[in-house]
């Protein structure tokens, strides 16, 4: 029955929030599973290096950090989906409950190899959007003074990908001058805001993991059948 007050609504189809779905007597109780990607593949690699100091900080606090190596990656529809590399990178974007993004920041942008990625990323598996309702935290590089360019774009990117993106970022500038001979980063307030921004991916991440299905739960896809949500999300044609 349509409400008087709302005549446009479908009241089969509308729900109030529900404080309790938010609030799941059952959580789990695994480390909280977080991929991480990185975009650049020269031997040294100051997007990697900050990765794998996000990862070894990611395990401290409890969570199981994968890190994707991008080498051996095609071009998006350079090959098949059954490519090696690229059901790694979907296999691993299922497994995990939220991500990180880092980037260098090359022309004033995020670099190809890591739009690569998120392209490979699919936007629709049927009428299942594999990357909505996990967390994101998104972090670049850059070999000059501090920028936010590859930071936004990527922040544009996730939303698009219907992520929770934590509001805190990490913008490492100089990069060559943070890290020592081995591959560790010096201490450093940008060293500290990577130690933020992982502890904040991780509570964000504890916090809504159990209920992302709800968070994401929307009226006007409760009212599509799922094949009339499968033609109008499903982009593998285009």
């Amino acid at each position: 029955m349509q409400s008087p007050e709302l005549p446009n609504i479908d009241a089969d189809h509308f729900r109030r929030p529900d404080l309790a779905r938010l609030l799941p007597a059952e959580r789990a109780t695994h480390p909280p599973r977080i991929l991480l990607l990185y975009g650049s593949v020269r031997e040294r690699s100051y997007s990697r290096l900050v990765t794998e100091e996000a990862a070894r900080l990611l395990q401290a606090m409890g969570a199981e950090p994968r890190i994707f190596d991008p080498r051996g990656l095609p071009q998006p529809d350079g090959a098949p989906e059954d490519h090696p590399k690229v059901q790694e990178l979907r296999d691993l974007a299922q497994w995990s409950e939220g991500m990180v993004w880092c980037s260098p920041e090359r022309h004033g942008a995020m670099t190809g190899i890591m739009k690569s990625q998120i392209d490979w990323i699919p936007l629709s598996v049927g009428s299942v959007r594999p990357t909505q309702g996990k967390t994101l935290a998104v972090m670049e590089v850059s070999g000059g003074s501090q920028s936010f360019n590859a930071v936004n774009q990527l922040r544009v990117l996730g939303r698009w990908m219907r992520m929770l993106t934590i509001p805190n970022q990490s913008s490492v500038a100089k990069a060559f001058a943070e890290f020592e001979e081995d591959g560790r980063m010096k201490p450093s307030p940008y060293y500290e805001r990577v130690v933020d921004v992982m502890e904040e991916l991780v509570k964000f991440t504890l916090l809504t993991r159990d209920c992302a299905g709800y968070l994401v739960d929307r009226y006007s896809e409760r009212r599509e059948s799922a094949e009339a949500l499968s033609k109008r999300v499903n982009l593998r044609s285009i």
